[in-house]
């Protein structure tokens, strides 16, 4: 049995036999990701992660291997830096984003392997799969969604799962 994956199609993404409207990039796809540009990575990517807020979501709604965001969790995007693209609890100023948000955009994040884990600085950090602002607004490179469609998905794919973003033609 081949496990689920999510496809990325001009319509929406299809999972688990569902189409799910989703948000990309404000840059759209492209194949030469760049650390700011605001692009989604074309390319065949894997989930390696299930983090969500203890505060706002009880653990025993997600699957067992969902891990807590911390106050203090981050995820480094300082180009060069030995935890570039990777998961700290090291405060950067500006070039770590924090996982505690005050809006419900990271309550639920599951982290792609795009330029992990050995990161090429430069490359791009932080693509992940999250919440939506609101339908049709775009993100900074992620893959967001609604609440209710974020939690199928945490809910139905496992570490390992592939994310299928094909390359659109100009």
């Amino acid at each position: 049995m081949t496990p689920a994956e999510l496809v990325v199609t001009p319509t929406g993404v299809r999972f688990a036999g569902r189409l799910l409207p989703v948000s990309l990039g404000r840059a759209g796809i492209v194949t030469d990701k760049r650390e700011g540009d605001g692009a989604t990575p074309a390319g065949v990517h894997r989930v390696i992660g299930l983090l969500y807020r203890p505060d706002r979501i009880a653990a025993h709604v997600l699957p067992a291997w969902a891990r807590p965001i911390h106050p203090q969790d981050r995820w480094c995007d300082l180009s060069g830096h030995p935890d570039y693209n990777h998961l700290t609890r090291k405060a950067f100023g500006k070039s770590a984003e924090r996982l505690r948000r005050a809006d419900p955009l990271y309550d639920l994040i599951l982290p792609l392997d795009w330029n992990w884990p050995d990161a090429v600085p430069g490359k791009g950090s932080a693509i992940f799969i999250h919440q939506w602002r609101r339908p049709g607004y775009p993100t900074a490179g992620c893959l967001a969604f609604c609440r209710r469609d974020l939690f199928f998905i945490a809910r139905h794919a496992a570490p390992g799962t592939r994310v299928v973003v094909p390359q659109r033609g100009p």
